[in-house]
């Protein structure tokens, strides 16, 4: 492979290494429209795959614990990637062979299977968080944006399998009883069966870019060992034709872990972890816990629009972040302030459905779908932008913040499972009715 060509396809790889990520627990998410119809839980599925996701964060804990207890060193993170993409390989290929299976517990039909599979695919996600993020450390800083590039991408390859899939598809059609009309839903092109296999197709190519990574790695540590012993001026080698950092002639761990723990926790970084947990609480908690709330009142392609243009946003913002890094913690925070305008204007939206203002006008429509865009573009930008800056700050610092991305999200999650799926605070719009009598 030409020199020439070598950062562009490790952009490449690195962008898919980090699809892995999250794409189980965001495919999990995006099928739900299509297996709730067939498993016996219903519509109470999201709240039993809310409490899942939060009993996977033990995970990570276990993993965080384990980097504080043993000594520097002895955690494999190339070894726990592994571990984590056979997992998700495994449960994503058993998920498309059984998610539709039932047993009975305590007199009621439970889809123990799905539940179980689900699980494992979150404990996969969760834990990704604190070993992908920190494995980052051995590559040059402008890579960190590829790997957040592959995190968007990992919530936009399920919806576009999603929109393939035809899911939500309905029509209006006059009701056999009075002067109405009722929702007549469309069959999905495709079974959830063939969805999950398109999941563990995606988990199969993000493990593939992993294991390429890999072997570059090690090939091009040989090739600069070779290169040392035979000249020390030959040995040096440019980023351009070797990013992948080979790990060696570093110093020694020990030492590097002492220093990491003196010069880390400045009032700067504890500023940037705060405002990566606020960003991560409010885009993987807090407003995806309410999008239909906030988009279906304007309808189905309202939604749809929504759902797939701010999945684009993310890994739009993520290109900008390559081009211009703002390290102005005064810029982060106009920033932060601006996205959380959008999303106070969200979850306006959807604390006022069914009857959301401008509901029914294309200015209603315009404005949730580009509310949504920018909300999750500018806290992308900001979370890639916060990745970079504390990728200077060493090893340590990107698990710290891989901790605290999980911590936010978790967060998040908690704290809007009960008004959604408790208290019902929100209410939804039904298809093919006047929600909004006058």
């Amino acid at each position: 492979m030409a020199v020439a060509l070598r950062p562009l396809v490790t952009h490449a790889l690195v962008a898919f290494f980090g699809m892995g990520s999250w794409v189980s627990v965001n495919s999990l998410w995006v099928e739900l429209p299509v297996v709730v119809k067939e498993l016996p839980e219903g519509w109470s599925l999201p709240a039993f795959l809310t409490v899942i996701i939060a009993l996977s964060n033990l995970g990570p804990l276990a993993v965080t614990v384990s980097h504080r207890l043993c000594p520097p060193g002895r955690i494999s993170e190339p070894w726990l990637i592994r571990s984590i993409y056979a997992l998700s390989l495994v449960s994503a290929g058993f998920l498309a062979v059984f998610w539709d299976r039932r047993v009975v517990i305590a007199g009621e039909e439970r889809s123990l299977a799905y539940l179980l599979l689900a699980y494992l695919l979150a404990l996969g996600c969760c834990t990704s968080n604190v070993t992908f993020l920190p494995f980052m450390y051995q590559f040059p800083q402008q890579f960190i944006r590829s790997f957040f590039i592959g995190q968007g991408l990992s919530a936009f390859f399920p919806c576009v399998l999603a929109l393939a899939q035809g899911v939500g598809r309905l029509e209006c059609r006059n009701s056999t009883w009075g002067n109405s009309t009722e929702p007549h839903y469309f069959q999905e092109n495709f079974s959830a069966s063939a969805y999950f296999w398109g999941l563990f197709s995606l988990l199969l190519l993000s493990t593939l870019a992993f294991i390429t990574l890999q072997l570059w790695r090690r090939k091009e540590s040989e090739e600069q060992e070779l290169r040392a012993a035979s000249s020390p001026q030959e040995g040096e080698v440019s980023e351009d034709s070797y990013p992948l950092r080979s790990g060696e002639d570093r110093t020694p761990a020990s030492e590097t872990n002492n220093a990491a723990a003196q010069s880390f926790w400045t009032m700067r970084n504890i500023y940037l972890l705060a405002l990566l947990a606020v960003s991560n609480a409010l885009t993987n908690g807090i407003l995806p816990s309410v999008q239909t709330y906030s988009c279906l009142p304007y309808g189905a392609d309202a939604y749809h629009l929504s759902v797939v243009l701010s999945n684009l946003a993310n890994p739009a913002a993520c290109f900008i972040a390559m081009c211009v890094l703002c390290r102005s913690s005064l810029g982060l925070g106009v920033i932060m302030g601006a996205g959380m305008v959008f999303g106070g204007y969200l979850m306006v939206l959807a604390a006022l459905s069914p009857c959301p203002p401008l509901v029914g006008t294309t200015a209603g429509i315009v404005l949730v779908v580009l509310s949504w865009s920018l909300f999750l573009g500018l806290l992308s930008y900001l979370k890639v932008v916060i990745g970079s800056l504390l990728h200077e700050a060493g090893h340590q610092a990107l698990l710290w913040c891989g901790v605290t991305i999980q911590v936010g999200s978790l967060f998040g999650a908690l704290l809007m499972f009960p008004m959604v799926s408790v208290y019902h605070l929100f209410q939804s719009a039904r298809d093919c009715q006047d929600n909004c009598p006058q």
